[in-house]
This record gives C-alpha cells, structure tokens and sequence, in this order.
C-alpha cells in the first residue's frame, strides 16, 4: 500500500528582495495511513512550511507532494480547498473557533461547506463531541469554556469531517502542561482507533509520544525515525518559538 503523504524532493522557496530563501529543500517524505508522525524543528527549519504544504494550504515551487497518491501540486485553489475540506482535519494552536457561534455550531461549521445536509451534520458533530466529553457542552459559546475544551471542541471540528489526516499545529501550545497531556492523550486514543495524526511541534517532550518523529533543520530532513534517539531531540537554538 502506498503512503498517505508522501514528498518527492519537496522544495519551497520564499524571494524577499534580492534574496531567495529555501524554506524547504528538497525534502522527502513519506507518512503511512494509521500512523502517529511528529515533525519537529527549532524555529526557520520549515516545519510549518512543510505542515501548510500537507494541509494543501501551499504548494511546492518544485518536487511532488502526493497525498493519497494524488499529485495536488498542480491543483487549482478551489480544487485545493475542496481537498482540505474533504482529507484535512486541522487543529490549531489558537484553537480558531468563531465566538459568536455555539460549540455544536462550530463543529457544523466545515461541514456545511463541504456541503453535508444538516441533519447529518448535527448527528455528526454530536458523536464527534461525545468522542471529546463534549457532549453536555453543545450550546455553550467558546467564551463559556476553559482552553482545554476550547481545543477538545476543535478537534471534534476536526474530527467530524472524517478527514483522512488530522493536521495539528502546536495543539498544546496556548495550554497549561497538565491540560496539554489531557489533548496529548486524546490524539493518541484517536491515533489508536485507526486515526492518522500528524503533529507539527518544537517541543521534545511532546513529539516523543509520536510513533516517529521527522526532524528538520535549516529546509532539510536530518532525521527520520524512533522518537527515543539521540537525533530525535531538537537542540535549544530556537526552542520555545513558534518555528517556519
């Protein structure tokens, strides 16, 4: 069986003047269906260039990225879009949830545009609400709820469009530690019931609950294995930022 992600000599570049800079260079890559991957890297290794080019929010200025064996570097931006909506589950930092609409309601939110009627939409945002312990919480505003729900109602979002990735982007980042570990549990239970989670993070602690950690540094893989090797870790220049 093929990969679900796979790079081919995935290079980006970013022209700034005079300058080019190699956000990514010539990365190869490949994620199999099922797996708990974390990509890691200090702050400009392009670990957030690489996760906006799976999540199809970017494409390669050159090389492949074939998701689900389709080269979608060639897509137009509203095939782009149709793909996130369809294969892409993200889950944000910020949590990114719109304040004025309701917990069940945020949870709809992608789904209708991808178009699902409504009444599927409400069962499915409720069994993806009750997968999260949010099930009581369906009609509270975002602003009625701690950080930690704030985020366990974005992977419900995430969740209830049966993406073929869930993309998460430093998911612990904006919480206390114990809370983190709550989210950090809830992605692996998820990763242990068939789910493929793909965690984008500059901190060691969290990347070695993955199956495997990718590490980058300066564009380029320099790692790509077992989370509890020596190389795995990402050194303190820069740890602590947010990271391209």
């Amino acid at each position: 069986m093929g990969a679900l992600i796979e790079f081919r000599q995935v290079s980006k570049i970013y022209h700034m003047g005079d300058s080019a800079v190699h956000a990514a260079d010539k990365v190869s890559m490949q994620i199999f269906r099922g797996e708990f991957v974390a990509i890691v890297g200090q702050s400009g290794s392009g670990k957030s260039t690489c996760m906006n080019i799976i999540g199809c929010l970017d494409v390669p200025t050159s090389g492949e990225y074939l998701l689900d064996g389709q080269d979608v570097g060639e897509l137009s931006d509203n095939a782009l879009a149709a793909i996130r909506n369809r294969m892409i589950g993200f889950i944000f930092q910020q949590y990114n949830l719109l304040p004025k609409l309701s917990v069940e309601e945020n949870v709809e939110v992608s789904m209708m545009y991808a178009g699902v009627p409504g009444k599927e939409r409400r069962e499915r945002a409720l069994a993806a609400l009750e997968r999260v312990g949010l099930a009581d919480k369906l009609k509270h505003l975002p602003s009625q709820l701690s950080g930690g729900q704030q985020q366990r109602v974005s992977i419900a979002r995430a969740l209830a469009g049966r993406p073929s990735v869930i993309l998460a982007d430093e998911p612990t980042g904006a919480l206390d530690s114990k809370t983190g570990r709550d989210v950090l549990r809830l992605l692996q239970q998820l990763n242990r019931e068939g789910n493929t989670v793909v965690l984008i993070t500059h901190d060691n602690s969290i990347a070695r609950k993955a199956q495997r950690i990718i590490r980058l540094e300066d564009g380029k893989v320099i790692y790509d294995g077992l989370p509890d090797a020596e190389d795995a870790v990402v050194t303190d220049r820069g740890e602590g930022g947010s990271g391209a």
